[in-house]
């Protein structure tokens, strides 16, 4: 048996139905993974001497993760859809419901009528108990939030090194001398690790080169800053891996040894005019070839990589092009450098691990290698699908057509997913929707049955972090009202669409995670007592010690001992800039995550950041006659948002931004649903609107 949600001391009550208490857990926010527990003192949450948060820090989000846990809006009771309506209903109504509804769109049109949307804000447990249900019903159509934000990350790692995620670890990685920052923002998005890792290196007399259309507070601490325009990655990066070969400063021992195709690697780059390139990025030359110098000529150089590389339409190749940098200097295999992707949530890593994707198995076995569904259904007792599933983006495009049904669990596509217009009106086409969650969110708003789940307050289990550490989470609160555990939820559903309550029969988190090593081969040597108060890293196989932290060094995940160089060419966005338009690009801030979901419910948070606004460079906003606080529409054709405009030359001339974290403004509204054609990623961060003046 795991934790229970009995008092570890002192009972706290902070409403009349629900008791507090302090145990160590994660926080629920980012992918750092900082311990997290509940403070008597203040109501509050506060840090604990974690595997990551090594002396307890936190940031605004992490103080602030109790806000929501006991927020007016948390769904208490099961609700059902009578007459167009949500009206309450029992348990029991809910599961039957479900089982009749979701049942019958099996009975008449296969399983493959289903889409499932896990959470990367669940735990490993939870998501693996719900990849299991949607694949012995005998559909591969299980995603996450993960093809929203490093699917292209992912795909491109595992393809060239064979394993989809950071190649070091956050605490050998303050050993690099330079760090290459690309399409990622540390300091406000992954806050803890920023402070604790990047700045002592960097104030020991470490560089950082920041490649951002953006300044923000992560370029602050930057040598060199290169204000790439929004989906000319691959130009800049090209025109960098010219600048070293005419230099002379690739690594020809680490090329000779380790790397294949260079020669035609070589030739193609040899055809890149480095000044014509860093143009068509919208960089100075100058510093582009300085950034380049700085990073081949370091002893040990990290790249970090985040979603500013990964959502375009050639997400993938961004990636492959950071993957080149790497191999061209030998900054791969050794403490300090390494291709290091940041993940967004808090479990987005571990979701991916134990197989909530459409295309893989737990531990990243793809769905048509037979040995590996073979040895899943030696556990399972039923061989899952050999074909690879429908993508979260291509779910919601079938919608009303080839899928009829959904389970949304812990996810709120209506804001997350692009063109969220088109989103809207396909949730309403569905035979039957089923959402799983803590508020009536924009999504829940379409549900036919919507059941009140657990935060991760609430909860026991594991999640997996940025650098593949897996960490044990513990209840620090009570379930409010009629609401239940997550796992036993999903197990439910399980036992009954199935037909096979056994397969779903568990004993709490740690039999679940029991089941997780014996078919995930990354995780086949930890166990969940040896987590304990601390951590286990994959890959851990079988027999082994500990798990290992840094990863490729004799050999890459793939089993070779080379990974080729690849040639890439640009692709342009595929909105085309009409001659009045800019490029929107979207992200996060400090003080909110994701959706906005959780952190909308913060009154701390929002009184720190209450609405969005339109970042817009003065030289644009000039002759559209917009001044710094206008309230401005900002539209193409696929909708238009209201935002108050902040004029600054934080952002580059010719982009805007925005956040992703209101549901008004919308952003996705704008946003245009393109796809990677290898990730099936969308293009959040080139989107072609115009901006005026409401008033204008």
């Amino acid at each position: 048996m795991g934790e229970t949600n009995q008092p570890s001391h002192t009972v706290i009550t902070m409403s009349t139905d629900r008791n507090f208490r302090a145990q160590k857990s994660v926080c629920p926010f980012c992918g750092v993974g900082c311990g997290v527990e509940y403070s008597e003192k203040s109501g509050k949450g506060t840090g604990w001497e974690g595997p990551v948060n090594t002396k307890g820090e936190m940031c605004p989000k992490g103080a602030a993760a109790f806000d929501f846990v006991d927020h007016e809006d948390r769904l208490t009771r099961p609700m059902v859809r009578e007459d167009g309506e949500l009206v309450p209903a029992s348990w029991e109504e809910a599961f039957e419901r479900i089982e009749e509804d979701l049942g019958s769109i099996v009975e008449e049109h296969g399983a493959d009528a289903l889409g499932f949307f896990a959470s990367s804000n669940a735990t490993n447990e939870e998501n693996y108990v719900y990849q299991k249900l949607a694949r012995m019903l005998g559909t591969n159509n299980v995603d996450n939030c993960a093809r929203l934000c490093h699917a292209s990350t992912v795909a491109a790692m595992s393809e060239r090194f064979g394993a989809g995620a950071m190649t070091n670890t956050l605490d050998d990685l303050t050993e690099a001398d330079v760090y290459l920052v690309a399409g990622a923002n540390p300091a406000e998005q992954h806050p803890v690790a920023f402070r604790s890792y990047f700045l002592p290196a960097i104030r020991d007399g470490g560089e950082m080169i920041h490649v951002d259309p953006r300044e923000n507070s992560t370029t602050d601490a930057a040598g060199i800053h290169l204000p790439v325009k929004p989906g000319y990655d691959i130009p800049l990066f090209n025109a960098m891996a010219a600048a070293i070969l005419e230099e002379g400063l690739e690594d020809e021992a680490f090329l000779e040894e380790r790397v294949s195709n260079v020669d035609e690697f070589k030739a193609h780059i040899e055809r890149i005019d480095v000044e014509e390139n860093a143009k068509l990025a919208g960089v100075d030359p100058d510093e582009l070839r300085e950034a380049a110098r700085t990073y081949a000529e370091a002893d040990r150089a990290a790249i970090f990589t985040g979603m500013g590389m990964s959502q375009h339409h050639c997400g993938t190749d961004n990636v492959h092009s950071l993957l080149n940098l790497s191999l061209l200097t030998g900054n791969v295999g050794r403490r300090g450098t390494g291709v290091n992707p940041l993940r967004g949530q808090n479990n987005v890593q571990g979701a991916g691990d134990v197989g909530a994707l459409p295309n893989i198995l737990p531990g990243y076995e793809p769905v048509e290698d037979e040995a590996a569904r073979e040895r899943v259904a030696e556990v399972w007792g039923v061989e899952p699908p050999a074909t690879p599933g429908l993508t979260e983006v291509e779910l919601t495009h079938e919608f009303g057509d080839s899928v009829k049904g959904a389970f949304v669990f812990a996810e709120n596509p209506a804001v997350t997913e692009p063109h969220s217009g088109r989103v809207e009106e396909e949730l309403q086409s569905l035979d039957c929707l089923v959402v799983l969650d803590l508020f009536e969110t924009e999504t829940a708003k379409h549900a036919d049955v919507l059941l009140p789940g657990s935060s991760w307050a609430e909860k026991s289990g594991t999640v997996t972090n940025t650098d593949r550490q897996a960490i044990r989470m513990r209840p620090n609160a009570d379930l409010p009202g009629d609401a239940r555990l997550d796992l036993e939820i999903i197990s439910e559903i399980g036992a009954r669409l199935t037909g096979r309550p056994e397969a779903f029969d568990y004993d709490g988190p740690e039999e679940v995670f029991d089941e997780i090593t014996d078919v995930s081969p990354i995780y086949a040597g930890m166990s969940y007592d040896g987590i304990g108060e601390s951590s286990q890293r994959w890959p851990f196989p079988e027999g082994a010690d500990s798990g290992t932290e840094v990863l490729h060094r004799e050999e890459f995940a793939t089993g070779e001992k080379t990974a080729p160089l690849v040639p890439l060419e640009h692709v342009p966005p595929a909105d085309e800039l009409e001659e009045d338009e800019l490029a929107l690009t979207t992200g996060r801030v400090l003080q909110h995550f994701n959706s906005g979901a959780l952190s909308r419910r913060s009154e701390t948070l929002m009184r720190m950041r209450g609405e969005d606004v339109l970042q817009i460079h003065p030289d644009d906003a000039e002759p559209r006659g917009i001044e710094d606080g206008d309230l401005v529409r900002v539209e193409n054709e696929r909708g238009e948002v209201e935002v108050e405009a902040a004029v600054t030359p934080a952002v580059r001339e010719g982009a805007v931004f925005l956040t992703f974290h209101y549901a008004d403004p919308l952003t996705n509204t704008l946003t245009g649903d393109a796809l990677d054609p290898v990730a099936k990623i969308p293009e959040y961060k080139h989107s072609g609107v115009s901006v005026e003046p409401v008033d204008g």
